[in-house]
C-alpha cells in the first residue's frame, strides 16, 4: 500500500459558497485515496503567515483556493511542496471595474499560476487565462453539486402567475442592474410573471412583481423547486466571462428551463432549444419568457433534458474521481 500523503488545504473561508461546491465534497475521496486533506483558514497577520507556511513545508501538497500569492508568500513558501491552485471565478479582476485586469491581482495570479504544479480552472475560459500567464499544468473542472438537495418537483404547475428565479448573493446582485429595462418590459409584456430572487439582499423592480425571499442553504433546493423557469442574466464583460455558471447548474438540477444571456459558461451550459434559450436583446428575453410561460409541456421538456445533463456531467459522485486523480498526480 503506498505511504499516505499529507495535505494542506488553505482558503478564505469554509463556509463560503466556492469552497463548499468545489473542496469540501472531494475531501472523504482523496481521505480514501490515502491524502488527508487538512483544512485551514489563510492567515491575515504577518506573524500567523509566516508560521503557515513555514507549517506547510511539512505537508506533500498544498492546495489553494481562490487566493493567489504575495511575493512574500510565494518566497515564505519556497520551492516545495508542491502547490495545487483551485479557481472558479475571474480573480484577476475587480468585480466594480470588469474591463481591465487589476494590476496587482494580476500579478499575484500570474505569480501563483505559475509557481503551481497543477492550477484547476472552473471553466475553459478560466483555464485559457491561466495557461497564457505561465501555468505549466492546467485542468478544467466544473462546478459541481450534491443532486440529492435539488429534486424536481413532480406535480404539475399550480395555477397563478409563472415564476421565475434567480438565485444569488448581495454581491452578484448587482448584476442585475443592467437589465431593469429588460425586467420593465417583460412586466409589461408577459400577464401574470412573477421573478423570485433568494439572496441575502432585495430586488426592486417596479412593473413586475417581485418575490423577495433570503436564501439558505436548508431551502434553496425546495425554492427553486416551486419555481418555473430560471434566468441567469450577465452582462458581457472580461470578468463575467470567467463566471462558472453555478446557478444555472442548480436550476437544472431542480429540473427548471433555463434562459440565460450566452456569455462564458452559460453558452455550454444552457443547450439551446434543449435545455433553455439565449436571449441577448430585451426584445429576446421577453419572447423567451413569453413563449415558455405559455407552453408548461416545453418547460417540462427542456428541465428534463437540463436535470439529465447534470446528473451525466456534474454531480460530486461523477466529478471526484477526476479530482482525486488529479490531485493525486500532482502530489505524485
Amino acid at each position: 500500500m503506498a505511504e499516505a500523503r499529507r495535505l494542506l488545504v488553505l482558503t478564505r473561508d469554509p463556509a463560503n459558497a466556492s469552497f463548499r461546491q468545489r473542496i469540501e465534497p472531494y475531501i472523504q475521496p482523496l481521505y480514501e485515496r490515502g491524502i488527508g486533506a487538512e483544512v485551514a483558514e489563510l492567515a491575515t497577520s504577518a506573524w500567523s503567515r509566516r508560521r503557515q507556511w513555514r507549517a506547510a513545508r511539512e505537508f506533500d501538497g498544498v492546495l489553494l483556493h481562490r487566493k493567489t500569492l504575495t511575493a512574500w508568500d510565494a518566497w515564505a513558501l519556497g520551492p516545495s511542496p508542491r502547490l495545487i491552485y483551485d479557481f472558479d471565478d475571474a480573480v484577476m479582476y475587480q468585480a466594480r471595474a470588469p474591463g481591465q485586469p487589476d494590476p496587482t491581482r494580476l500579478r499575484r495570479f500570474e505569480r501563483t499560476a505559475a509557481r503551481a504544479h497543477l492550477v484547476i480552472a472552473g471553466s475553459p475560459y478560466l483555464a485559457r487565462y491561466a495557461g497564457a500567464v505561465g501555468a505549466r499544468r492546467v485542468e478544467v473542472v466544473p462546478t459541481g453539486l450534491d443532486l440529492a438537495r435539488f429534486a424536481p418537483r413532480t406535480d404539475p404547475p399550480s395555477p397563478g402567475p409563472v415564476r421565475l428565479v434567480w438565485i444569488g448573493s448581495a454581491s452578484t446582485l448587482k448584476q442585475l442592474d443592467a437589465f431593469r429595462a429588460t425586467f420593465e418590459a417583460l412586466g409589461g409584456a408577459v400577464p401574470a410573471l412573477a421573478l423570485r430572487i433568494i439572496a441575502d439582499a432585495p430586488l426592486e423592480a417596479a412593473a413586475l412583481r417581485i418575490e423577495n425571499v433570503p436564501w439558505s442553504l436548508e431551502a434553496e433546493g425546495r425554492l427553486l423547486a416551486e419555481s418555473d423557469i430560471g434566468i441567469a442574466p450577465l452582462p458581457d464583460t472580461p470578468y463575467t466571462r470567467g463566471k462558472c455558471g453555478f446557478k444555472v447548474l442548480q436550476y437544472m438540477a431542480a429540473g427548471l428551463p433555463v434562459i440565460a444571456s450566452p456569455v462564458g459558461v452559460n453558452a455550454d451550459y444552457v443547450r439551446h432549444e434543449a435545455t433553455g434559450l439565449w436571449a441577448k436583446t430585451a426584445q429576446e428575453w421577453v419572447e423567451a419568457v413569453r413563449r415558455l410561460a405559455g407552453d408548461a409541456p416545453l418547460r417540462q421538456q427542456m428541465g428534463g433534458a437540463g436535470r439529465r445533463r447534470v446528473e451525466a456531467e456534474f454531480g460530486f459522485a461523477v466529478l471526484a474521481p477526476k479530482v482525486v486523480e488529479l490531485v493525486a498526480r500532482a502530489l505524485a
